[in-house]
């Protein structure tokens, strides 16, 4: 059995604050001045289990404090607006906490895998003929191979040449090619998502510039938002019937309540705002949609 590794000796002034911490009997465990633990060394995996589960798993249950008032569309960023934030996680924190969890079941759910044989080679060969990497309408960015020819529509020519270094190749290496570019879209998924929230608060601040509230204001509230429509996603991408029928649902009626327990507008205006909203968000969307399928291809 290995021997306990030897507990550290408290040091002469505390490696923090240099407070002396010499002359105490016994040694103190942690510094008068700042507070830090005085026998420092290396962190251990129960102490950043531990870390994790004090912030957000604790008995004090502030994460699942914070979902269950997520689910209330809109009351969430209406307290923390009023001022109520010591009992809940942070905007930022919950969206960061919440996008990640989601995307780790939209990865598990999208693996898509591409595996040949000698013998499947032959039959890959007319299968992939035809199939398209990137398509956003006629007009847009398009990538892809028709009749086994490769084409690339609406895009640099530099990243062009690099598209079609990655697909146009033998039906076998093609299907690992295809693999890997579905596997490194999933993972620039959650960077793509964070730019979208910011421009969400943007057109935010223009359907209600009447209300004078700062942008930073409308940002919480996009940030609980797209929290909640995180986990909308996670529910579709279960696959599990009921729960996708709940998620796709949910995902619009919940946004509308909550702009109404939030903005607290009439029916009517708000109608035309969500309108105003969609439409701008829906051009963001495609933007970086765009700007998500280019950037997998180049890296």
């Amino acid at each position: 059995m290995p021997a306990p590794a030897a507990t550290p000796a408290v040091p002469a002034v505390c490696p923090n604050c240099d407070a002396a911490l010499a002359g105490y009997a016994p040694p103190p465990r942690y510094c008068p001045r700042c507070g830090q633990e005085t026998r420092v060394q290396a962190p251990t995996l129960r102490e950043f289990a531990q870390q994790f589960g004090g912030a957000y798993l604790s008995t004090e249950g502030a994460l699942w404090r914070t979902l269950a008032l997520l689910l209330r569309p809109g009351e969430l960023t209406r307290r923390y607006l009023a001022g109520q934030r010591r009992r809940y996680v942070l905007p930022l924190r919950l969206y960061l906490t919440v996008s990640l969890l989601a995307l780790l079941v939209v990865r598990l759910q999208t693996q898509v895998e591409f595996r040949f044989n000698q013998k499947d080679i032959a039959s890959a060969s007319s299968e992939l003929r035809d199939f398209s990497i990137v398509s956003l309408g006629a007009n847009g960015p398009r990538v892809g191979r028709k009749d086994g020819v490769f084409y690339c529509q609406h895009l640099p020519a530099a990243i062009c040449a690099r598209a079609q270094r990655r697909i146009d190749i033998d039906p076998k290496s093609l299907g690992d090619a295809i693999d890997q570019y579905r596997e490194r879209l999933v993972g620039h998924i959650g960077g793509a998502m964070f730019l979208l929230v910011p421009a969400f608060a943007l057109w935010l601040r223009l359907a209600y510039l009447n209300r004078r509230m700062r942008y930073t204001e409308h940002l919480v509230f996009a940030l609980h938002l797209h929290t909640a429509w995180f986990i909308a996603l996670a529910l579709i991408m279960t696959n599990v019937g009921w729960l996708a029928a709940i998620g796709t649902f949910a995902a619009p009626i919940y946004a509308w309540l909550a702009l109404g327990r939030v903005y607290r507008d009439r029916r009517w205006t708000r109608a035309l705002r969500v309108a105003m909203i969609t439409g701008l968000y829906f051009v963001t969307l495609v933007l970086a949609l765009a700007l998500l399928l280019i950037v997998t291809l180049l890296l």
